[in-house]
């Protein structure tokens, strides 16, 4: 089944979205809780998996999704078809800072490999499966790499990526290092490895893990300058870690109101 042909238009520069446009009878698929807006007239049906032809009957519906189960995301996709006898819009929000990039397969050979989270919407008929990197070391230590989505078909993909996108083309035996968390995707003649730091000392101080990700061309490959893991990881490492009585950021006088400073050399401890 050909992929629907659809327009779009990418807006914004930090919290971006796209907007896809509609013929009658057209339809995209967009990943669950990232619709922004739709026009009326636009019908939407959630369905098990991506909704798309290769997943015949009932069985092909479950095993399309547990597949996605596989890699983080929901059961259910929502279909957004246009009912209208004119063209209509719907818009897909980006979940946090990055950049929504355009992915045309028919110019990929008709597949695309991406981290598990990276996939927003896509014209309908863009089937959603899962990739397993094959070597015994990625499966112990590749981390977001292990598991990866893998994106088929002959339509547009939209993939989001965190904070800012570079994307390098690699010749065949050329090989980049990478953090883990920073391989956005790659085409499907990219290898996929996991390298040791190769220091004891610059794998338990250096902060960036024990291991990177070596992909190696012909090739194209993504990369993204802030993962979502490592904003988690500095937003949880921001926060407070006890109830009121916690630490509070800011002013120097923000502490003195919460009898931080003043109080404790003023009060001491009751005694």
């Amino acid at each position: 089944m050909a992929m629907d042909v659809v327009d779009f238009e990418i807006k914004g520069s930090e919290m971006q979205f796209v907007e896809v446009e509609l013929d009658p009878g057209e339809a995209a698929v967009g990943e669950a809780g990232s619709l922004m807006f739709m026009d009326a007239g636009i019908g939407m049906d959630t369905v098990f998996g991506d909704g798309s032809a290769q997943q015949g009957g009932f069985l092909g519906k479950l095993l399309g999704a547990g597949k996605r189960l596989v890699t983080g995301e929901s059961l259910f996709t929502t279909v957004y078809t246009n009912q209208a006898s004119r063209k209509l819009r719907v818009a897909f929000a980006a979940p946090y800072p990055g950049k929504i990039l355009p992915m045309d397969l028919s110019k990929m050979g008709g597949k695309l490999i991406c981290q598990k989270d990276a996939f927003l919407c896509a014209a309908k008929g863009v089937s959603l499966g899962i990739h397993f990197q094959q070597k015994m070391s990625v499966g112990f230590f590749g981390g977001e790499g292990f598991v990866m989505q893998k994106l088929e078909g002959d339509g547009l993909a939209f993939v989001h990526a965190g904070g800012t996108v570079v994307r390098r083309e690699l010749q065949a035996g050329e090989t980049l290092l990478v953090d883990t968390g920073c391989l956005v995707a790659m085409t499907p003649g990219v290898n996929f490895e996991i390298q040791y730091v190769g220091k004891i000392k610059t794998a338990l101080f250096g902060g960036e893990g024990l291991f990177f990700a070596k992909v190696t061309g012909p090739g194209t490959v993504w990369l993204q300058s802030l993962p979502f893991s490592r904003l988690a990881s500095r937003v949880f490492a921001a926060a407070p870690q006890r109830g009121g009585g916690g630490r509070e950021e800011g002013s120097v006088l923000g502490g003195f109101a919460g009898g931080g400073v003043l109080g404790g050399l003023l009060g001491g401890d009751d005694e």
